[in-house]
C-alpha cells in the first residue's frame, strides 16, 4: 500500500529572528500538490512559500545608566548608609544621655550576669 500524503515540518534558523514553523503536505493522490501552513496559527500560505519573520529576538538587556538613587537603594546602599548613621549620630545621642543616668546603665549592665549559650537555647535571657 502506497503512502497517499507526506507531512515535513519547515522550522527556520535565522540568527536575531523568530518564524513560525511551517507544515508542509505534499499529496501524492493528487500529483504532488503542495500545501503549506502555518503551525501556530493555521494559516494556509499561498502558492509560493515565502516565510517572513514574526519578530526579532532580543539576545541582550540593554544596561541601565548609573544612577544615585538606585545605588542608594541598593542592599550595599543603605548598609553603608546605616553604617554612617551609627558612626555619626550615635555617638551625638551618646553625649546627650545624663551622666547620672548613664553610671546607673553602666552598673545594671556590670551586675547583671552573661547569657550563656544553653540559657538562650531554652529561652531565658
Amino acid at each position: 500500500m502506497a503512502t497517499s500524503h507526506c507531512t515535513h515540518l519547515i522550522e527556520v534558523c535565522a540568527m536575531g529572528y523568530f518564524f513560525s514553523p511551517v507544515r508542509v503536505d505534499v499529496s501524492a493522490r493528487l500529483h504532488g500538490q503542495v500545501r503549506a501552513s502555518l503551525i501556530e496559527t493555521g494559516r494556509v500560505l499561498s502558492d509560493a512559500l515565502i516565510l517572513e519573520p514574526l519578530k526579532e529576538e532580543q539576545y541582550f538587556e540593554k544596561r541601565e545608566p548609573f544612577s544615585v538613587l538606585g545605588l542608594l537603594k541598593s542592599p550595599m546602599g543603605l548598609m553603608v548608609g546605616f553604617m554612617l548613621l551609627a558612626v555619626f549620630v550615635l555617638p551625638k545621642l551618646m553625649d546627650s544621655i545624663d551622666p547620672e543616668e548613664m553610671k546607673r546603665v553602666q552598673e545594671e549592665m556590670r551586675n547583671r550576669p552573661a547569657p550563656s549559650f544553653s540559657n538562650l537555647l531554652q529561652g531565658r535571657s
